[in-house]
């Protein structure tokens, strides 16, 4: 039976279409990574941050800002290096001696989009700033707190191969990122189809299908998703077999976790699934919706010790061992 609607059919199919403008217009520009597309919107659809893993040259940068330029929202970058301060994010008050007063100077975090490129490259202190700013949605200048926008997004990227002269993020940070997503390199074709892209100058056209408003609207419109009881008692068992594996998995897997997933967990399969079941164009939840993001929501959530490094256990391997042992509803 087919729960009741709080969405009426008029913004159903106005949230149809902004999503499908989007998508559209992110496929016009990178090929392949529809995943990654998704992923972003959802990030938007959601309000929440998103931490993007990969070598270099895969686009994570060009995703982001391409999503970004299709609603026209305010884009900031920031290259994080070692000798990044915090000050540099989130601002700080500097001496006018025309007005012999202090000024506040708001950092670039202050924006709808920020893209954090190779955010693992910045200090500890550099990071822990960007807490307050990721959780809190504000910064403390000088005494004074200021709000972040209502849309806002952090989109951190990082290179999982090259580790000198990083700083790995705790698990605090990693934490606060609703989704970790990790990309690979594009068949031959799709390299092919990207050169003919670039020769045809596709990023030279630039274009807004949407705007601050209509993410606002896609917002509020995800709050209304209907979610099951049934559908919040079977991502509440998912993220409690993480914690006590042993009893939901094989030994032979379960001795790789250290770590389980934290509650933060469960509040992003269910922000995921309610923006995953508006993308399919439906005012309710499936056990699918909250199935199609499992890698992104857990892989940053699940400590995995040396030993699964040592021999090669992956955070996938023991997510779909974990789903396998929890029934659908």
């Amino acid at each position: 039976m087919v729960p009741q609607s709080n969405i009426s059919k008029e913004d159903l199919a106005k949230a149809q279409s902004i999503i499908n403008n989007m998508l559209d217009y992110y496929s016009s520009k990178v090929v392949g990574q529809r995943r990654l597309g998704i992923s972003i919107l959802i990030a938007m659809m959601a309000n929440g941050h998103i931490l993007l893993e990969s070598v270099p040259g895969l686009a994570k940068t060009t995703a982001a800002k391409i999503m970004t330029e299709a609603v026209n929202g305010s884009f900031s970058r920031i290259q994080c290096t070692p000798d990044l301060i915090p000050s540099d994010l989130i601002g700080t008050q500097l001496f006018n001696a025309k007005t012999n007063e202090f000024e506040t100077k708001i950092g670039p975090v202050y924006g709808n989009f920020v893209l954090l490129d190779e955010i693992n490259r910045s200090s500890a202190k550099t990071q822990s700033a960007m807490l307050e700013a990721m959780q809190e949605r504000s910064v403390t200048i000088g005494g004074k707190t200021y709000d972040m926008p209502k849309v806002f997004v952090v989109i951190a990227t990082q290179n999982p191969v090259e580790q000198e002269g990083t700083y790995v993020l705790s698990e605090a940070q990693m934490d606060r990122f609703l989704l970790k997503v990790e990309l690979d390199y594009p068949s031959p074709d799709e390299e092919i189809e990207i050169l003919n892209r670039i020769e045809n100058g596709v990023f030279s056209n630039k274009s807004q299908v949407a705007s601050i408003d209509d993410i606002i609207f896609l917002q509020d419109t995800v709050k209304k998703v209907y979610i099951d009881n049934s559908i919040k008692k079977y991502i509440t068992r998912i993220v409690d077999a993480t914690r006590h594996a042993d009893k939901a998995i094989a030994a032979n897997l379960s001795q790789y976790i250290t770590m389980g997933a934290s509650t933060r967990a469960s509040i992003a399969f269910m922000d995921t699934a309610k923006a995953m079941a508006l993308i399919g164009g439906r005012h309710y939840c499936t056990p699918e919706d909250v199935n199609a993001m499992r890698y992104s929501v857990l892989r940053h959530r699940i400590m995995l010790n040396f030993a699964a490094l040592a021999d090669g256990i992956e955070e996938e391997t023991i997510i779909d061992a974990i789903f396998n042992s929890v029934k659908t509803p």
